[in-house]
């Protein structure tokens, strides 16, 4: 072996030798006979080096896995010996092999089993078994093998082949038939052996026992002895969270609902005698995780036995199951209340299906609604923050505890479908007790009391959030706690997590306010003080700025008489905070496009006059226009690089903050009904000036190009005689991103104006063919992908234009460009249907093809175009299929070809007879294609149903 380049495996090697090593490895895969000088540096262990001995496995997996079938039957059986052999030496080194070479070992004696337990090696185990007989080491590696093996075959994270999921069964069923009694015999061996003086193995082999139990008779491992050895070893510290794995796998098992119910039930027995019901006793919280999950497993199963016993009519037995359900659920209860989350988190799925059961039953018992109240509490109870959550910077534990929320959300809404009136009673009683006294209250009380406000919202469900009408009840209990929410001065409580939740609830309740409006200016004035958008807190400033524009959307009318104030007060956080540094401002930038947007609904809903909007949208615009020009200014004469990207971001806030201000308007409220239409175009005419500023032009085209789109919905014609000077600077040395992005906007206009915009579409078409064009043809590297990407993109537009150009009757635009260039156009499209493979845009290609035949296809159409059709159109519709790349598995390509049906059934419908005549005598016997075919071809072609010869088409490709 290449000495030096082994050198390279260490993993504190340098750069080079480590790629030295990675070739040496490649260049041993392809190699003929590398895998035996490994085979022979592993059965005589000449390396002492780690990872060397783990590059011989390396290069023996990659020979099993891709190249067995290359090797003699001698070969195959040096391979046999060879691991056999390293095993044997494990036994007799006088240390043990580390860690995960025996893991790289134990995945290369199983991808051997699967590749000869069937044929060749039958004995696999048993010759395993015989080597390593009860040597610690060796029993080591064994489980370690078994492992492995049932990763092979049934890891339910790998997605196998069809063909490897056949291998796999006949794999399993063969070793049930010949040798799973014997493993299993050797497992209790085993356990027998090493349970008291070697706790690391006794794990393993329990690890394995669960593993395999999932495949297996069960009745090998749930029987008397077994059973017995499992519920001694719960007793065992090192091996009860193992053990109570293992239990869990042997409950898990799918199995008949009468003999589940009964395993269950003598297992629960036993374990309860042993004293592990008493979890108060128990302090061990990674042992009682385990337990939970245990429990929350017979639970589960004893549920499943009994809706399968309900759906079968046994109702004798189905009775008896929900008694021994019932029976848990007082243990249920103690694990879900723990005040370890993962021990509560564990049970919940049990709690989720017990609730389930209840939901189902016609009147529930007693005992049965004391339960639901338990559970309720202690979802209460769990929902509350502990101290150590740590609010300004939130961590995996506070995910965790986040993630452990909405699992109890999840019961709480199933609590509010078995019994809505407990539920909305007990949520009453703990946020009105808290309320009462919430100056005195810690804040993870006061926050749970006003969070289980707003989980009631969703737990208790209404059409279009109307919880203040209807049911009088609901609505009455709701009305107070509303009431009391926003009377109480709870919102000055002096704790982030309080604050967000108030304003979080009061905008999911904003219907209360529809009732009782006299509570909007004290929301408001929270919303808009120190306790909401100043806020010392920047978490809090943000959501309430979103939460704020929600709110004020929401009421609508009801804000009229708060207009004026609300534009004051918030007058100072809609400053465009300048690149200067050091400048704290309160909101960021994306925060403050809802406080222009929230603006912008101020003065659009209003019912002020229209002079007035106009007047009010002017002060709200205005000074972003004189900040922008100031701004652009200063960048031109900028150096610093850093500095021009710093104003260049300012520049493009204004722009879109001014954007953000017209999603105000609807079809109902223009922005010429407005009178906004002059401020708006005042607006273009500051920004476009930056289109043409020669510094950081991808940031400003961006934020200018977005503004565009938006104006060309919000003024319409009026925006039309700025496109053309900013088309200009939009094409001006522009790359293929720019492009991309430019031609959307050009479909807007084209698509929205037709024949309006004719004269300048005829204008631009070609210079920007010309810009796409160029782009297209620059040289880039062979393994450049994303330039490979970016170009496919830019080809995707380029036809997305011609479609809507073509799609918007205008074909004129392109009809008018002369014949060379209508030529050159019409081949772009022949070969994007043909000859890139991207079923989307050759999707596109067709669509186009199509309505290009359509227009111009008839006997009254341009000069020449007849011919084309014949001669390239037609083609290009067997061509594309029949290419290797057109993959009819792919739904994209599948499109495209039922467009390419479109396209010949135009082609039929254009020119008659005459295009049947074509193809039978010229075009298809050219093809080699059999008469028969080419006569039930045309016969497709002329069905009227369309779908016939769309279905005829795949048939044939």
């Amino acid at each position: 072996m290449d000495e030096q380049a082994l050198l390279g495996l260490n993993p504190n090697a340098d750069a080079d030798f480590r790629q030295r090593a990675l070739a040496y490895f490649e260049q041993l895969k392809i190699s003929q006979d590398a895998w035996q000088v490994c085979a022979e540096a592993l059965a005589q262990s000449i390396y002492s080096d780690d990872h060397i001995k783990f590059f011989c496995f390396q290069v023996l997996e990659h020979q099993i896995k891709f190249k067995y079938s290359e090797l003699t039957e001698v070969q195959q059986q040096l391979i046999r010996e060879t691991l056999i052999t390293w095993l044997q030496a494990q036994m007799l080194n006088p240390q043990p092999e580390k860690t995960f070479i025996r893991n790289k070992a134990a995945q290369v004696f199983a991808l051997l089993f699967v590749t000869e337990y069937l044929t060749k090696w039958p004995k696999f185990f048993f010759d395993i078994l015989s080597v390593v007989d009860l040597n610690p080491r060796g029993v080591d590696m064994y489980l370690r093998i078994l492992m492995a093996v049932d990763a092979e075959l049934v890891d339910r994270d790998v997605v196998h082949t069809s063909e490897a999921t056949r291998r796999n069964t006949l794999l399993k069923d063969t070793m049930r038939e010949q040798c799973i009694p014997s493993l299993v015999e050797s497992w209790y061996q085993i356990l027998q052996n090493y349970q008291y003086n070697n706790s690391e193995l006794t794990c393993q082999c329990l690890e394995v026992v669960g593993a395999y139990v999932s495949w297996i008779d069960l009745s090998l491992i749930a029987n008397e002895r077994f059973i017995n050895m499992l519920l001694g070893h719960m007793s065992v510290e090192v091996l009860r969270e193992e053990a109570c794995d293992c239990l869990f796998e042997i409950v898990n098992k799918g199995m008949d609902p009468i003999d589940k119910t009964k395993l269950v039930e003598s297992l629960c027995q036993v374990l309860q005698s042993a004293g592990l019901f008493s979890i108060d006793q128990e302090d061990d919280v990674d042992f009682l995780a385990r337990f939970s999950k245990l429990v929350n497993g017979m639970g589960q199963a004893l549920i499943a036995s009994w809706t399968k016993l309900i759906k079968n009519g046994d109702m004798k037995s189905a009775q008896d199951t929900l008694q021994a359900i019932e029976a848990k659920v007082a243990l249920m209860l103690q694990l879900l209340i723990h005040e370890d989350d993962d021990i509560s988190s564990n049970i919940i799925g049990f709690c989720y299906d017990y609730l389930h059961i209840l939901k189902q039953l016609s009147a529930l018992s007693d005992q049965q609604k004391a339960n639901v109240e338990a559970i309720m509490l202690a979802v209460m109870k769990k929902l509350t923050y502990d101290e150590e959550y740590n609010f300004e910077n939130e961590g995996e534990d506070e995910a965790m505890f986040v993630e452990y929320r909405k699992q109890l959300k999840l019961l709480l809404d199933r609590l509010a479908q078995v019994s809505p009136e407990l539920l909305l009673a007990s949520v009453r009683r703990v946020f009105n007790t808290t309320l009462q006294n919430w100056q005195t209250t810690r804040f993870m009380e006061v926050e749970v009391a006003i969070r289980l406000l707003y989980m009631l919202a969703e737990a208790l469900p209404v059409s279009h959030g109307a919880h203040f009408s209807g049911d009088v009840t609901k609505a009455t209990a709701l009305q107070d706690m509303m009431r009391t929410l926003v009377t109480s001065g709870v919102s000055a409580y002096q704790h982030t997590s309080v604050t967000l939740e108030f304003f979080e609830t009061v905008v999911r309740y904003e219907k209360f306010f529809a009732v009782e409006p006299q509570h909007i200016p004290t929301v408001l004035m929270a919303f808009l003080d120190h306790r909401g958008l100043r806020h010392t807190s920047p978490k809090v400033r943000s959501r309430t700025a979103y939460l704020f524009s929600r709110f004020v959307k929401s009421l609508n009318k009801q804000m009229n008489p708060f207009i004026e104030d609300v534009l004051n007060r918030i007058q100072d956080l809609l400053e465009l905070s300048p690149p200067e540094n050091g400048y704290q401002a309160l909101l960021s930038s994306d925060d403050q496009l809802f406080i222009y947007e929230t603006a912008g609904v101020l003065i659009v809903n209003s019912e002020y006059s229209a002079e007035r909007k106009q007047v009010l949208m002017r002060n709200l615009l205005t000074p972003l226009m004189e900040k922008f020009k100031v701004l652009l200014e200063k960048l031109m004469m900028a150096q610093d690089e850093d500095r021009q990207m710093a104003l260049a971001d300012c520049l493009n806030h204004a722009v879109g903050f001014a954007s953000r201000t017209s999603k105000a308007f609807s079809n109902k409220q223009t922005v010429k009904q407005c009178g906004c239409s002059e401020v708006y175009l005042d607006c273009l005419q500051t920004f476009l000036p930056a289109l043409s500023c020669p510094l950081q032009k991808e940031v400003l085209r961006g934020g200018v190009r977005t503004f565009l789109h938006r104006m060309i919905i919000c003024l319409e014609e009026e925006v039309l005689p700025f496109i053309p000077s900013a088309s200009e600077h939009m094409l001006k040395d522009c790359e293929a991103k720019d492009l991309q992005e430019f031609i959307p906007l050009i479909n807007q206009i084209t698509a929205k104006f037709k024949t309006q915009v004719s004269p300048f579409l005829q204008q631009m078409f070609m210079p920007l063919l010309h810009a796409i064009f160029e782009v297209l043809l620059l040289p880039a590297e062979e393994n450049d992908q994303s330039a490979a990407l970016e170009k496919q993109m830019l080809r995707r537009s380029y036809f997305a234009f011609l479609q809507t150009v073509t799609g918007s009757g205008m074909s004129e635009v392109i009809a008018n460009q002369g014949a060379e260039n209508v030529e050159r156009v019409l081949f772009t499209v022949i070969q994007g249907a043909v000859d890139y493979p991207d079923p989307i845009a050759q999707k596109t290609c067709f669509i186009i093809l199509s309505k290009l035949v359509e227009l111009w296809g008839g006997k009254d159409g341009p000069v020449g175009f007849a011919d084309f059709v014949y001669k390239h159109i037609v083609p290009a519709c067997f061509l594309a299929p029949l290419k290797q790349t057109f993959d009819l598995a792919d739904a994209q390509t599948v499109l495209a070809l039922s467009e390419c049906a479109v396209t010949l059934k135009t082609i039929h419908l254009k020119r008659g007879p005459e295009c049947i005549q074509y193809l039978q005598q010229e075009y298809l016997p050219s093809l080699q294609v059999a008469p028969e075919i080419i006569q039930e071809f045309c016969q497709a072609l002329q069905q009227p149903d369309a779908k016939v010869f769309k279905n005829y088409l795949k048939v044939i490709f």
